[in-house]
């Protein structure tokens, strides 16, 4: 157990949202230790969007530079209508965007994200690692925590973070058992060289291809040298699973109704990982005495903001600013992270929900939609999305808490 001069802090879960709240509590003068189930510590998938307020967190946690050399820069956020191929929304997200929001808009491998902070966690003397250690269970004690892993080992702490996912077993304990909510959609994923990319479709956008149960995603990663694809349909599967091999067939039925210049991309990967989606419905309280949830084990969303990353960063600047204020007083800490977080965090779970509803409508909605966002300005669209991309408030030397609306 550590020193009152120095708290500790187990974190069970070494992906994004792990590894950030490790380094944002380690440079505040916590001694932490990570526990990740995995016989390595890395990430699973390919590419990833990162919004102004992911660059305000990593610049609070110190792997912004970093970041920023690993990314790539986009010019625009796309809507294509799937059935008629007509654009629906083209917003700017270049120097004017990036002005308004404090940050650039852009996209990254999710294994260059990860990296950055497992590199910065590996250079803090305050973060020790530790892979195949899967936490089971968790006991509150009068000083800290008492920990139990899947391998029978214990550990003790003053505190304990769960950042082991949708999935959580610290959450699950804390629940009671609060069960999954299927969404019906399934995301396929593959990753294109660039050369194997129609000429036509190498937009340096985030481009979104919108159609009856169905959307597709394309935008350029690793310094232009791949395409990140992402197919989206409903379906009836009743389980959440995540990176299991994808039927290339499946992904051509689905999206037979969508312009052929989409399907002639579809075509071309031999390889697809499946993703089932789902999310959890909001809980009142992330916190049981000196144990709290962070990232998707408090939150799981939808993919449709692009935001799980972001909201896991989020939360780790959140924790790691109140543990500072509180003086290392992590039971106060935690109280303020889930009284400022829980409402910013469940605003883009529900949020994401009718966004993804909206992707997908027929008929007069998708008219609807189609009419309603083609008469949106660059300007009115920066106004509908700074509660989500800025006003955070993580600019200058004492940097504010993550999370706050604008």
């Amino acid at each position: 157990m550590a020193s009152k001069a120095q708290p500790s802090v187990i974190i069970a879960g070494g992906g994004i949202g792990g590894l950030s709240a490790a380094l944002g509590l380690a440079r505040k003068g916590a001694r932490v230790t990570v526990l990740e189930q995995a016989d390595t510590f890395g990430e699973i998938g390919a590419g990833i969007q990162i919004g102004p307020n992911g660059f305000h967190a990593m610049d609070y946690l110190g792997v912004g530079q970093v970041c920023r050399e690993r990314a790539v820069y986009i010019d625009h956020l796309i809507m294509m209508d799937g059935l008629s191929g007509e654009e629906i929304l083209r917003a700017p997200v270049d120097e004017p965007f990036r002005k308004f929001m404090g940050n650039p808009y852009a996209v990254i491998h999710r294994a260059d994200l990860h990296g950055a902070f497992l590199d910065g966690c590996r250079a803090d003397p305050n973060v020790t690692l530790v892979n195949r250690e899967r936490v089971i269970s968790y006991e509150n004690t009068a000083d800290g925590v008492r920990v139990v892993t899947a391998a029978g080992t214990v550990y003790e702490a003053n505190a304990l973070v769960g950042a082991d996912g949708i999935r959580s077993m610290i959450r699950e304990q804390m629940t009671g058992g609060d069960p999954l909510r299927v969404s019906g959609h399934v995301a396929y994923r593959a990753v294109l060289p660039i050369e194997q990319m129609p000429e036509d479709l190498r937009w340096n956008a985030a481009a979104i291809w919108v159609g009856p149960k169905t959307h597709f995603v394309h935008y350029p990663l690793q310094g232009w040298k791949t395409f990140n694809l992402v197919a989206t349909f409903v379906t009836d599967l009743d389980n959440v699973g995540s990176n299991e091999p994808g039927k290339r067939e499946e992904v051509l039925e689905k999206f037979g109704h969508i312009v052929p210049r989409i399907r002639r991309i579809l075509e071309i990967p031999k390889d697809w990982r499946r993703w089932v989606l789902g999310d959890r419905d909001p809980i009142a309280s992330w916190v049981d005495g000196n144990v709290a949830l962070l990232g998707d084990a408090a939150h799981p969303t939808y993919q449709y903001f692009a935001q799980g990353a972001c909201m896991a960063m989020e939360d780790s600047v959140c924790l790691s600013d109140a543990f500072e204020t509180s003086g290392g007083d992590l039971k106060a800490a935690f109280k303020a992270y889930e009284t400022i977080r829980i409402p910013r965090a469940y605003r883009v779970v529900l949020s994401s929900r009718e966004l993804g509803r909206i992707f997908h409508v027929d008929g007069v909605e998708r008219l609807v939609r189609n009419a309603w966002l083609k008469d949106k300005t660059p300007e009115e669209f920066n106004h509908s999305v700074r509660w989500i991309y800025g006003g955070n408030g993580l600019s200058g030397a004492k940097a504010k808490t993550a999370g706050r609306a604008a």
